[in-house]
């Protein structure tokens, strides 16, 4: 995939880059794979923001991906073709499979349509296969990877992502990731992961260019905190563009302390226990 540059003739223009989709094979999805889901504006019930800057976007339809696999373990299926999801950053890639099933899956990078792949523990080690982590040998990347064996994929979906697996323990059956973020962690080994790298992976480097394209994705405008009232956020009520008013630390929407070097997870949460190191990044 490569980007595509824009003539600068509104300054808006200028520095913009968007897809040139010279890697999508088709421009019509799969009518028995594709729902309307809808927008709440983001509001609840009672009409009420539940996610500040949110409001309207572009219609689509979802995707319906599988992110298991494992449900179709030894039937091999081809690549159909690579479309674009409006729903998330990675391509996503059609699969007919031997028995006639037609299913979704997130497009590695280099696919091409006519690849083979399949889900099974006897399965070859390609970049494209979908295995157990005590059938892939260290050193290889994976992505879509379960945090719960047999239930479904999700960490690392996200374009051009993909984790190393850096080890394992024979006594326990553990395996160590190490995460994009540079995290290691310990996974049971019976949870599943497909081998490779996600594509798009250029998806990185797009420039929006203008507050338009922010609005079809759904986007407000987000102005500074210490521009709003004192009734909107703790740095608020001071004159126009003045410093935040706070004599000790910068605070969050609900007033918590959030500066700069701040840890803000908690560490009660029941995944800590399998973190081997922290994150670099």
């Amino acid at each position: 995939m490569a980007l595509k540059k824009y003539k600068p003739y509104t300054p808006s223009r200028r520095f913009m880059l968007g897809y040139d989709f010279s890697d999508i094979t088709t421009n019509k999805p799969e009518k028995s794979l594709t729902k309307f889901i809808g927008s709440t504006g983001w509001r609840n019930n009672q009409w009420r923001t539940t996610s500040r800057f949110m409001w309207g976007w572009h219609k689509r339809l979802y995707r319906i991906v599988d992110f298991k696999w494992y449900d179709k373990c030894d039937i091999p299926a081809k690549v159909a073709s690579i479309e674009y999801d409006p729903y998330r950053t990675a391509r996503i890639a059609l699969l007919n499979y031997a028995d006639g099933e037609k299913r979704y899956v997130l497009a590695w990078k280099g696919i091409e349509v006519g690849d083979e792949v399949m889900a099974w523990e006897k399965a070859p080690i390609a970049m494209w296969n979908r295995k157990q982590l005590k059938d892939i040998p260290e050193g290889m990347t994976v992505y879509n990877l379960e945090v719960t064996p047999f239930s479904t994929g999700k960490i690392i979906k996200s374009a051009g992502s993909s984790a190393l697996i850096s080890g394992r323990d024979e006594a326990t059956g553990l395996v160590f990731i190490k995460m994009p973020s540079g995290e290691v962690r310990k996974f049971n080994k019976n949870c599943w992961a497909t081998i490779g790298q996600l594509g798009n992976e250029q998806h990185k480097n797009v420039v929006i260019g203008k507050a338009g394209r922010q609005r079809w994705k759904g986007r407000k405008p987000h102005i500074l905190w210490k521009n709003m009232n004192p009734v909107d956020h703790p740095h608020g009520g001071w004159e126009a563009h003045s410093p935040i008013g706070s004599k000790r630390w910068q605070k969050s929407f609900s007033g918590k302390r959030v500066a700069a070097g701040m840890k803000t997870r908690s560490n009660k949460k029941w995944s800590t226990k399998f973190i081997v190191s922290g994150r670099t990044k």
